[in-house]
């Protein structure tokens, strides 16, 4: 059996949810039941089959109650990072039409402008915990009846990504109208991908929910009725404790967590028994050979690694294929679909490197309210990321860097276009170019070249004082880590930028 509701009523005292930082816990049947309520809650006042609900969250067992009574109830939900700004949570809340928003009394205070000016209702605003001008939640999900409630429908994930504009963009998907008791198949496909069946598994989250992939794995892993076991606020020593006190099978990891696991002194790893992980899988950023084959030396050929983007994909691979092939990202899935192709959309030969395409599968995309990117993005049902990449003879997957200017560090994107329009206000700042620069911990770090306005001078004061002026208007995560100064930027009489020109000079100079 298969699908989450479906294995609740079947076997409803069995645990679903474990919170390693409370010890609290629910059952498949208590999961469900707060679903419903939930739904009933949203249904009562006003929310209908595909509007959106979104949650500035951390991890928690209520989150994963609202994301799925989204799921059972035909909404679309949006995630999204709590550690973004006011202004950026406010323009995801106002783009994606949300019509209702849950938070925790943590991160009230930067939600309440973004309810504003999404005109979200005042009795469609929920706090997990007291915070003032939100709904309690847990009064209100308290009164509600635990039912299943009618007229149910698949729901969707929104997720928001950068992509290749500035501004975050909704990946939206057209809703589908099936039952959510018959898309266990559809739900469950990133855990089937990796041979990984039956209900015998324990899927430890350790990164953040609003990241698309942790979402999607705990998804499935819960469709499967695994028993699913959050941490919040990571470190890689208590990575260890939870997998020896929880006997973790399965998780989601970017490698970011590998150069953390692996700093642990060896006399100290071995204190712990990692016996029991099965799976531990992978992507969302570059991974160094010799980073994943110190892992695999240590753990075993457990590590399954995926490419693929939030708007679809892509291909595997496991560590026996991927140590005969070391680098590769892996084969196409089953329902996926590889290609490369030059500049002129002609496929390329084996070996040649090309722009990624990746076939666009049963769920096609659009980018909410921006049809020109979504047009640039597709061709003939294969969609583009902007991944450099080539196939080897045998039709596995290389990759070599983006096309656009994206910056991938611990796992998230973001896009330099950001960074340098707040950087260019500040009135010292004549010009200014912010790139990655490849890091063995964080697969890049964020590189600004500043041209000061006449007159002024480089110096350790200004460099501080450029950061602070970042910090007010930018998440931690899009902070450049380094500020170096040029007498020019190069540029041609176009204005043009030679940002590859920079590019290269930090990267040799970090290599």
């Amino acid at each position: 059996m298969i699908g989450f509701w479906n294995i609740a009523k079947v076997d409803p005292k069995k645990t679903a949810l474990v919170e390693t930082f409370s010890d609290r816990s629910v059952t498949r049947g208590e999961l469900s039941e707060a679903t419903n309520k939930i739904v009933h809650v949203l249904r009562s006042r006003g929310i209908k089959t595909s509007d959106v609900i979104a949650a500035v969250m951390d991890n928690s067992i209520e989150a994963i109650e609202i994301f799925l009574a989204a799921m059972q109830s035909g909404l679309y939900f949006v995630p999204i990072n709590y550690h973004l700004t006011e202004n950026e949570i406010a323009h995801i809340l106002a783009d994606s039409d949300a019509k209702a928003v849950f938070t925790t009394s943590t991160f009230a205070n930067k939600v309440v402008s973004g309810a504003d000016s999404a005109n979200i209702a005042s009795d469609l605003r929920f706090s997990i915990g007291d915070a003032e001008g939100f709904v309690s939640f847990a009064n209100v999900v308290k009164e509600a009846s635990g039912s299943e409630p009618d007229d149910r429908s698949m729901g969707l994930m929104m997720t928001y990504t950068s992509g290749t504009t500035g501004k975050p963009k909704g990946i939206k998907r057209p809703p589908s109208g099936a039952s959510p008791d018959e898309v266990g198949e559809i739900w469950s496909h990133p855990m089937r991908i990796f041979g990984i069946e039956g209900e015998n598994q324990i899927h430890l989250i350790q990164s953040p929910f609003y990241h698309t992939a942790v979402l999607v794995y705990a998804n499935a892993s819960l469709q499967y009725g695994h028993e699913v076991v959050l941490l919040n606020d990571w470190d890689a020593e208590s990575v260890l404790k939870c997998i020896e006190k929880y006997r973790v099978t399965t998780s989601h990891m970017v490698p970011t967590h590998f150069h953390r696991l692996l700093k642990i002194p060896q006399a100290q790893r071995a204190k712990y028994d990692t016996s029991s992980v099965q799976y531990l899988i992978h992507g969302a950023a570059p991974c160094s050979i010799e980073t994943k084959t110190e892992m695999i030396n240590w753990l075993g050929p457990v590590l399954y690694e995926y490419y693929g983007a939030s708007e679809g994909g892509g291909t595997t691979v496991n560590s026996v294929d991927w140590l005969k092939y070391p680098g590769t990202v892996g084969l196409p899935w089953a329902t996926a679909k590889i290609k490369i192709l030059d500049d002129n959309g002609n496929e390329v030969p084996k070996g040649v490197h090309g722009l990624v395409w990746m076939l666009s599968g049963a769920f096609d995309f659009k980018y909410h309210k921006s049809p020109e990117k979504t047009s640039l993005s597709k061709r003939d049902g294969f969609f583009t990321v902007g991944d450099i990449g080539h196939l080897n003879e045998e039709g596995f997957l290389f990759l070599h860097g983006r096309a656009s200017d994206i910056i991938i560090t611990g796992g998230v994107n973001i896009h330099p276009s950001e960074v340098e329009a707040v950087m260019q206000q500040h009135p010292k700042v004549a010009d200014v170019a912010v790139f990655g620069v490849p890091d063995p911990e964080w697969g890049e770090y964020i590189q600004c070249v500043v041209q000061l306005v006449s007159g002024e001078k480089p110096s350790e004061a200004l460099t501080k004082e450029l950061l602070e002026f970042c910090a007010l208007r930018l998440a931690k995560f899009k902070l450049p880590r380094k500020i170096d100064y040029s007498e020019n930027l190069p540029r041609d009489p176009n204005g043009k930028l030679y940002k590859q020109s920079l590019k290269n000079k930090f990267t040799n100079s970090a290599i």
